[in-house]
Parts: C-alpha cells; structure tokens; sequence
C-alpha cells in the first residue's frame, strides 16, 4: 500500500467531515477513511492505465469573482461559491423543472417525486439575469427533470440569450423532440445552441436504465434537431454490466450521425438521487472508461489521444478533439488544443470556447472576435463540420467524495436562493437519501 496523497471526505452515512487518503494498492487508487461513529470507508476512484501521478495536472487556483458565502464552516459546507473555491464557473445548471416524461432508476434529481412548483418564467429570467452577473461569461444548461415538459421552454430559452450567455444548451431526454414536428425548430428559433441528449446505447440497455426501449426514439430526435441546426451532445450513462460493451456502438452512432452529433460525453453512474448503492457494488473509474473507449473504437482511438482537464480537477475528467477524414478520425494536437501548463483561469477560458464552439452546430462564417489570439484563431481554423468531441466526467457522490477535487469544480447548479454550488456537492446523497444541497437552498 502506497499513500498517493491527503485529501478531506464525508462519512456516506452521517455526512461529518473526515480526513481522508488517496492509497494505492495494485493498479487501484483508493479513497480511504475512517468515521468514528460508522467505521472505515475503501472506495475505488482510479484503476488502471495511465496511473494517477501520470495524469495528474497542478492548477494555480482562479478563485470566484464574487463569493456568495463565507467560509465559515469549512468545505463542503459553506457553498457556494465561498472565497476558498478554486475555480469559477465555467457551466451553469439552471434546473427548471422536477417534472419529467420518464421515470429513469437512475435519476439523479429523483425527477417526478413530491416536489415545490416549478418557478415562474418570470422568476427563472430574474434568477438567469442575476446568474450572468454573478459567474459573467459562462456556459448555460437549462435541466430539471426533463424541460421539455415545461410550455413556455422556448422562452426561457429566449430569456437565457437576453441575459447574454456564451452557449444555451438544454439537457434532454429527447421524447419531444423526436415526436413533436416543429419542436426543435421552435428552440433554435428561440436561440438555443445544443441538446444534451440522454443516449445509453441499445435498447437493452435502455430498458434496464429508463424502464423501456427508446434508440428509435433517440433517432429521430437526433434527425429533428439535425433539421432544425441544432448540434447534439450524446450523454450516456454508464453502468457495469449494462452498457459498459456498447461505447464502440455508441461511437460508430456518433460518427454515422455527424455533423449532427457535435460530441459524446459519458458519464459513468454516481450514486445521487435514485441510485443508491453501497460500496461493494462495482462502479467505473476514468482510466476504465478510456481504456473501454480505444479497446472498443475498432482501432479509431487510442488512450493517448486523450488529455487531463483544462479546469477541473485532473481526476474528474477527460476529453479528446478529433477530425473526421476519410473515415477516419485523427486527434487533434493535445498542445494546440487544451494542454500543458496552465493557470487555472487560462484553463476555465480555453474550455469554455471549445465547448462553446465545439459543442453547437458551426456556423462556417463566423467571425473571429476583435483581437482573436492564437487560441481563438486555432479554433476557427478546426471549426469544420467534421469533427468530433469525446469526453467523461466521473462525478463524486457519497462514496467517493474528495474534498479537494470538489473546490476545484467548475460546474454548478445555480440553486433557486441564487446560490452556485458545485454539481457534485448539489446531488450529493447519503446513504439514507439524505441531501446535502439539493431541496435545502
């Protein structure tokens, strides 16, 4: 047994604050610690190749503009943000509804379940005016629960590019938009940029994580928004044993769907909301999902076409850009794109513009900003219909909590007291179903 490093946890029961290890046994890292009322903790974050102190990035931190709270408590009770955070928004998730078409045993808000009334539009363009000037640039989603549900989406959609964001994307389950003609129209109409749309793979795969088969219907929302210049994100949800064989299936979706779909972002399965587990139960680690996606791209990918985070903490995530040339796909150069040495801030901004630019369908005459840099000009210059993104994001739940990783988050929920509390810490659900967050702010 190795120690990798010190860190600070919670018990997944009680939610006290504990001192916590990184320990390396084998090709697994470990988190580990010990409550003194519930006993000691060894969950797995990290198993496989490239081992940690390989992929690891130091990040000066880019502290928040304007802290909400002070840091009174310590973290990860005084959010948000307080003054000791590391980084600043990047993605804002503006949640707003609980209601939902679906009823997804993994649903990480328990969307549907006994809840207060949706806000108002009036309430949700008050609340996205004062989150534009709280967190300033940053990129929106508008989730829930499934949005689509709400009539008046289309004008939350507009009231979101009134207050000035960079990207409007909305996170959806997509059965609106493959059976409602003019839908996804009336969204770009609006000004909505992306649709984050939930897509686990086969429809085994479907049934067992959304409780029946939807590929088709998946499909033809993918056609729809194609139709109306919508770009599309393919958000699977991964779980062993499910649909952890399928990401060579969702690839070659991806690649037959393009220029539609602008990326993948899988997501392996966090115990939040309405997954409860313990920790025996076997959950995916990041190395394991990369090394899954070259084993399973039929020679497309190979684990080093993949990089750390630009803002983010390093174990949180990873992300590839890739162009799509004769039915082939060639990385984009990891020293031009997003790597290397950097300030956390210079992090948070080069992320923010490839997902912004990346992530919506391009518009080819786009013009460069006044005084573009060379990073802006890169962009451009790889803006073209054919590319693709891949990425992952491991969240954390109860289980496998880092403090340390948590105040280097730079997605947030903005909650309804306009609070921005790291996506995380916002879920996060104890072992009782007790929140931390969510449904007190």
């Amino acid at each position: 047994m190795e120690i990798l490093g010190r860190t600070g946890s919670l018990c997944p029961v009680c939610l006290r604050r504990l001192p916590a290890t990184r320990e390396r046994r084998g090709d697994t890292v470990f988190l580990t610690r010990i409550c003194p009322e519930h006993g000691e903790f060894r969950v797995p974050v990290w198993r496989g190749s490239p081992g940690l102190e390989h992929w690891q990035r130091p990040k000066t931190p880019s502290r928040p503009q304007r802290p909400q709270t002070g840091a009174d408590q310590g973290c990860p009770f005084d959010c948000g943000l307080c003054p000791e955070h590391g980084q600043h928004t990047c993605t804002a998730l503006v949640e707003v509804t609980q209601d939902c078409d679906l009823g997804c045993p993994v649903c990480f808000a328990s969307s549907g379940e006994a809840r207060e009334p949706d806000p108002s539009l009036a309430e949700l363009t008050a609340r996205l005016t004062r989150l534009r000037q709280d967190a300033g640039a940053c990129n929106l989603q508008l989730s829930g629960g499934e949005p689509c549900v709400r009539p008046d989406l289309p004008d939350i959609v507009a009231a979101s590019r009134s207050a000035g964001f960079v990207l409007i994307q909305v996170n959806s389950n997509g059965l609106r938009l493959a059976r409602e003609p003019g839908y996804a129209d009336a969204l770009a109409t609006a000004g909505l940029d992306s649709v984050f749309l939930q897509f686990d793979g086969s429809d085994r795969a479907c049934t067992a994580l959304r409780g029946r088969p939807l590929l088709d219907e998946k499909l033809r929302a993918i056609e729809a928004c194609g139709r109306a210049g919508l770009g599309v994100v393919l958000v699977p949800t991964l779980v062993p044993g499910i649909n952890d064989a399928e990401l060579g299936l969702i690839l070659d979706l991806a690649l037959e769907r393009q220029p539609v779909v602008r990326g993948v972002h899988f997501q392996p399965a966090a115990s939040f909301g309405r997954f409860p587990w313990d920790p025996a139960v076997p959950r995916l680690t990041l190395p394991e999902v990369l090394s899954a996606l070259a084993a399973q791209s039929h020679g497309l990918l190979q684990s080093g076409d993949f990089h750390p985070p630009c803002c983010e903490h390093a174990m949180c995530s990873f992300s590839g850009q890739f162009v799509l040339e004769q039915g082939r796909l060639r990385a984009v150069s990891r020293d031009e794109s997003c790597c290397g040495p950097l300030e956390a801030r210079e992090g948070a901004r080069r992320a923010k513009a490839v997902t912004a630019r990346q992530w919506a369908t391009p518009d080819p005459e786009q013009p460069l900003p006044p005084g573009a840099d060379d990073f802006q000009r890169f962009l451009a210059r790889h803006a073209g219909r054919r590319r693709l993104s891949l990425s992952c994001m491991a969240f954390q739940d109860a289980w496998t909590l880092d403090l340390e990783r948590v105040r280097g988050c730079c997605i947030h929920v903005a909650a309804p007291d306009g609070r921005r509390i790291p996506f995380c810490l916002y879920n996060l659900t104890a072992a009782d179903g007790r929140t931390l967050y969510r449904g007190r702010c």
